[in-house]
């Protein structure tokens, strides 16, 4: 039985990578092996959830290379990095850049496969996190201009006599624009609707289409 998880692997040294690719295959996974970053780069395609397991020393294009390239692209599949000498500050640097975990080789079994297993564990809550914003967006969108207004307001506090006072208008038709708002954002309380509203950074949307 296959696991729901991908898993690319890239490394120059072919021996590490058939054994790896084996053990991986043998409990379940789907494999990919890479010889190199850019052979990786040319080649893959992004899926989820899934980890890259990356071999920190390679000629060419380094792991943190990669991990750099990454970002840049905006490619948020985690990364574990593994190795045999790395220095400290490739560590440390590979760390701050968002990798999960790092290895060394010669590592045992359980270890690669705790760490491959957290990896692809946190893919599926960013996953999950981003599927979540999306949906967060588009009901933003359905919203008017004065309904976007109005839940600026609610969101930093205001009550709707406020708000009325601030958009020139009455309480009455504050309370009407607040009960569309609360319906097309799927809330039934300004406290989930400011959760929504900050977790998925709507303030900067707004003021990017204003």
């Amino acid at each position: 039985m296959t696991k729901v998880g991908h898993i690319y692997l890239i490394d120059d040294d072919e021996s590490m990578r058939i054994s790896l690719g084996r053990m991986l295959k043998e409990v379940g996974y789907i494999v990919e092996e890479f010889s190199s970053a850019a052979t990786f780069l040319e080649h893959s395609v992004p899926v989820a959830p899934a980890v890259i397991l990356l071999d920190m020393q390679m000629p060419d294009v380094t792991g943190l290379d990669l991990q750099e390239k990454l970002v840049q692209l905006g490619r948020k599949t985690p990364i574990v990095f593994v190795s045999g000498q790395s220095h400290p500050h490739q560590i440390v640097a590979s760390l701050k850049r968002g990798a999960v975990d790092f290895l060394f080789k010669p590592f045992n079994l359980e270890d690669l496969l705790k760490a491959v297993a957290d990896a692809l564990e946190f893919d599926r809550r960013q996953l999950k996190r981003v599927s979540k914003e999306v949906e967060t967006k588009k009901d933003f969108a359905t919203l008017t201009p004065r309904e976007k207004e109005v839940c600026f307001w609610l969101v930093k506090g205001l009550l709707n006599k406020d708000i009325a006072v601030k958009l020139g208008t009455t309480d009455a038709t504050i309370k009407v624009h607040k009960a569309r708002v609360m319906d097309k954002m799927s809330v039934g309380s300004v406290q989930l609707l400011v959760a929504k509203y900050l977790e998925s950074d709507l303030e900067n949307l707004q003021n990017a289409s204003s």
